[in-house]
């Protein structure tokens, strides 16, 4: 009696443990659509891109609701990239403000656009 309690506990247990958990963010179609961009550049691309990355820096739903590291970094360099400099440096800046031991390296990359 007591095996077979101890084998039902075991297997509850085992099963249990066996459950996904949720993401801590949430990408959408990140990879998919920076893979096609990082193998053909295209305005269309880089289009599909940029809704990509503002979906991804204002929709987050999943387990911390915060934009995930390096996100915001890598959206303000494109939006600087594509003329929009002003947008793309405070992106950078929200990028140092959300992880601050980013600070060193993305400040670097501020000054080297600022000049």
């Amino acid at each position: 009696m007591i095996k077979k309690i101890l084998f039902a506990g075991v297997c509850v247990f085992l099963l249990a443990s066996c459950s996904t958990t949720k993401p801590l963010y949430s990408w959408y179609n990140y990879e998919d659509v920076t893979y096609q961009y990082s193998k053909k550049t295209t305005e269309e691309l880089q289009v599909k891109v940029l809704e990509q990355y503002q979906k991804i820096t204002t929709r987050q739903k999943d387990l911390r609701k915060v934009v995930p590291p390096g996100m915001y970094a890598e959206y303000g360099f494109l939006l600087y990239k594509t003329g929009k400099k002003e947008e793309g440096l405070s992106f950078l800046k929200q990028e140092v403000k959300l992880y601050p031991e980013s600070e060193k390296y993305i400040s670097r990359i501020i000054k080297q656009l600022e000049q």
